[in-house]
């Protein structure tokens, strides 16, 4: 898929977003990858039998996606959307396209139709801190995730309703209501390896 900078696509003025001026400390670890190496990967090998630590499955990214079909009509609402996705990561977006035309809903092959961002490192680790720990527990009468969304590959794709489930967002400053899938990519062969990754990083799953 397609995608480019926001900023060059809508043509707005090359003013730069503010950046994070918080700078972490040198031997920074962020709290759930020392919680993976102190808990989770000792926990992992003793389930699964592995005799190798580094057979044990890991995170490798996660994936934030948001579609704004609506934004074909609109593009302030790609542009909103894409403010509040770098708010919540940290992170600029880039844009997501159209893969073909489809003329009943007025849409081009390669049009805008969304905004992505892809977490590594650092910064994925604390997103899915904020994540499970702030955000998840938000939501009202919340009782836990869906344990049947693994695609089969070690993958899992949490749909949320709305992005006012994280913190950082007021609903004051927002120009629409729209929800976002978030893909957890891990190197887990297996669902209940996949599975068994993420609950033991807190991934709050309900009883099936």
């Amino acid at each position: 898929m397609k995608s480019k900078s926001l900023s060059k696509e809508t043509g707005k003025s090359k003013e730069k977003t503010p950046e994070f001026t918080a700078v972490a400390p040198k031997n920074y670890v962020p709290r759930l990858k020392l919680m993976f190496q102190e808990k989770v990967l000792p926990v992992m090998m003793r389930e699964f039998g592995y005799t190798n630590p580094m057979q044990v499955p890991r995170i490798e990214r996660i994936v934030l996606n948001v579609g704004m079909g609506e934004a074909v009509q609109n593009v302030k609402l790609l542009e909103s959307a894409a403010g509040e996705l770098e708010q919540i990561t940290g992170q600029k977006p880039v844009l997501t396209r159209a893969k073909k035309a489809i003329a009943g809903f007025k849409l081009r092959e390669g049009i805008p139709i969304g905004v992505k961002v892809t977490l590594r490192g650092t910064r994925m680790h604390e997103f899915m801190d904020r994540l499970v720990s702030v955000a998840l527990p938000r939501i009202r009468d919340f009782r836990g995730i869906s344990p049947k969304a693994f695609d089969g590959r070690g993958n899992y794709t949490l749909g949320l309703k709305e992005q006012l489930t994280f913190p950082e967002i007021k609903y004051d400053d927002i120009a629409s209501i729209h929800g976002m899938d978030i893909t957890f990519v891990t190197t887990a062969k297996r669902n209940d390896e996949a599975k068994a990754l993420l609950a033991h990083l807190g991934m709050p799953f309900r009883a099936s």
